[in-house]
């Protein structure tokens, strides 16, 4: 007996090995859509010691959450398949230290960023500031440039009364604004952030009565948006307010 279940431990270790560290297996579950087996199977990988710190499988467990997210499932085990996978984005980047996981999977992973920016905006747009700074501090983790998201968070943070911590908050982003030379390597949903939190951040500061910290906050960012219209149209709103 004991014979065989050596058999078994060995056949199940030679298997992970033989699966790391492309998975194989992870990509075609992702190929046939059988997402809820994916999430299964990564999850498992994830929990195997020589692989807790591999960011591939956490990688797919991300998109296989992500995609039963946007279809919908009746399973309770996935009611918070969203928040589940950016948690497991936020590990595969944490553990992906030389960066080739992220970039391998860039596509997906500025269209998880943009999926989350939209649920900022939607609470943005619905007045709900607590909700919009929730969704918001999660993009902290998945992303290696988050100014915009901490500008955003200030603002959202003055939005719900608590002018203190806002202000907190923006003095560290000012200071680390001043640091910022080029934004060449960020993403376009990091840019994207980095607009809405500095415009609304400037609206703050006008509301404050600091128009002249308002137009030198916009001035230092508008370089890096001289081809969005958009900003372009809310900076000419609140400058000449």
């Amino acid at each position: 007996m004991k014979n065989y279940i050596l058999i078994a431990l060995l056949g199940a270790t030679t298997l992970v090995k033989a699966q790391a560290p492309d998975f194989p297996d992870l990509k075609i579950l992702y190929a046939d859509a059988k997402y809820e087996k994916l999430v299964a199977q990564a999850e498992k990988y994830t929990l195997k010691d020589e692989l807790k710190k591999n960011p591939i499988p956490y990688m797919w467990l991300a998109k296989g959450l992500d995609k039963i997210a946007s279809s919908g499932t009746d399973n309770e085990k996935f009611k918070n398949a969203y928040k589940d996978a950016n948690g497991a984005l936020a590990k595969s980047i944490k553990n992906d230290k030389d960066s080739s996981c992220y970039h391998e999977n860039i596509e997906f992973v500025e269209s998880f960023q943009m999926g989350l920016i939209e649920r900022v905006t939607n609470e943005l747009s619905a007045n709900d500031y607590k909700k919009a700074a929730g969704w918001d501090t999660k993009y902290y983790k998945i992303s290696f440039y988050t100014l915009g998201a901490k500008f955003l968070e200030g603002a959202c943070k003055y939005q719900a009364t608590d002018k203190g911590g806002a202000n907190t908050i923006w003095l560290v982003c000012e200071k680390e604004l001043t640091k910022v030379t080029s934004v060449e390597k960020w993403s376009k949903p990091d840019l994207e952030i980095l607009k809405i939190g500095v415009l609304k951040t400037a609206e703050c500061y006008i509301a404050s009565r600091q128009t002249d910290k308002a137009k030198n906050l916009l001035n230092k960012v508008a370089p890096w948006f001289e081809e969005d219209a958009e900003f372009k149209e809310q900076f000419d709103a609140l400058i000449n307010k």
